[in-house]
């Protein structure tokens, strides 16, 4: 490949010779802002290079996320490499994803080796069948963490893997988005609104980063057995009921400054077991007595409890309760007057 810019090929031999790996990042940042877009390939060439024999081991795998997002779909250029580097201990785990998108479909019977291959780490073998799973659409990777490197060996569905593989790779549907509720795009009433402004805030992170085999931040409407176990524990003020109802959170989280370490908002199919630790103490399979009984843990921000006190329903709602856990007593204090004040507080949060 012709070398037209010397400052590029000046930049490439600070990158081959520099050993500090801070410095190393700087270098590899400039690399990608100043020359990416109008010089890839070399910037690839030289990317792949460090791959196969940098000095600073740990960057020859960081370099693999940028060398996929430059390669282009199908370029089967880079398949040698790709095939490469999923034989490198270090650079297997992303190599993975490089491999399927240069080479396709071509590419499974080597990653059924892998996933096949009971001397690799659990994390490797999990991530071949995570992005098989992504690349096929078919179903290996269902109800599993999104994060492969936190299966476990049990959780690989190599013989359904196999019996794919003998019966051609054929391609699945994929997964169904969860089933949401009609108001959340034509909303009316308070709580609608409160509830499709909070759809709209979960929705920009769903379209950031969202895997349907293990859905997160979504407002779905709730399994019917769920609403009738909840009704039968406790009387709850219509408002939050609806909610659970018709907007039952599904692994909602909200990152934001308000609350420590983030907010969970429990759905319908969490409610009840996530009143362990507070009102229950599932050790022991007995109710703390110290727990205020018309307390109900909604919520939670690094263990603090958000309750909705059901002693007080009015209006057909009830004031939100916050305490902070590890203190010794819980110390209760009064947080929103009402749970869609609460609400509309989360949805603008």
């Amino acid at each position: 490949m012709q070398m037209t810019n010397k400052n590029l090929q000046k930049l490439r031999q600070q990158i081959i010779d520099e050993k500090d790996g801070v410095k190393f990042s700087k270098l590899i940042e400039k690399l990608l802002k100043k020359y990416a877009s109008t010089d890839r390939e070399y910037v690839l060439q030289i990317l792949t290079d460090y791959a196969r024999n940098g000095q600073i081991l740990h960057w020859r795998n960081f370099l693999l996320n940028d060398i996929i997002e430059l390669v282009n779909d199908d370029e089967t250029s880079y398949g040698d490499f790709f095939e490469w580097s999923i034989t490198y201990p270090e650079l297997t785990y992303w190599g993975i994803d490089g491999l399927l998108k240069t080479k396709g479909e071509k590419s499974f019977p080597a990653l059924i080796k892998l996933v096949k291959n009971e001397s690799l780490k659990t994390s490797i073998r999990a991530k071949a069948i995570k992005s098989i799973s992504i690349y096929s659409k078919q179903p290996f990777d269902r109800d599993l963490p999104k994060d492969p490197g936190h299966w476990k060996v049990e959780d690989l569905r190599i013989a359904e893997v196999e019996s794919w593989q003998e019966n051609g790779f054929q391609y699945g549907d994929g997964y169904a988005q969860p089933k949401t509720h009609i108001s959340l795009e034509n909303p009316k009433t308070a709580l609608e609104k409160t509830a499709s402004k909070l759809n709209k805030k979960l929705e920009e992170q769903r379209t950031k980063n969202q895997d349907l085999s293990n859905p997160t931040n979504w407002l779905i409407i709730a399994d019917e057995t769920n609403i009738l176990n909840i009704a039968k524990r406790w009387k709850l003020p219509e408002n939050y009921m609806l909610f659970l109802t018709n907007y039952s959170p599904l692994k909602v989280f909200i990152d934001s400054k308000k609350y420590f370490q983030g907010l969970h908002l429990y759905g319908a199919s969490e409610l009840l077991k996530r009143q362990e630790g507070y009102s229950f103490n599932p050790v022991t399979n007995q109710i703390i007595d110290e727990w205020p009984k018309n307390f109900v843990v909604i919520a939670d921000a690094g263990a603090d409890p958000y309750c909705i006190d059901i002693s007080q329903i009015k209006d057909n709602d009830a004031p939100i309760y916050k305490s902070t856990h590890g203190a010794g007593v819980w110390e209760f204090e009064l947080y929103a007057d009402s749970f869609l004040t609460f609400l509309k507080e989360i949805a603008g949060a």
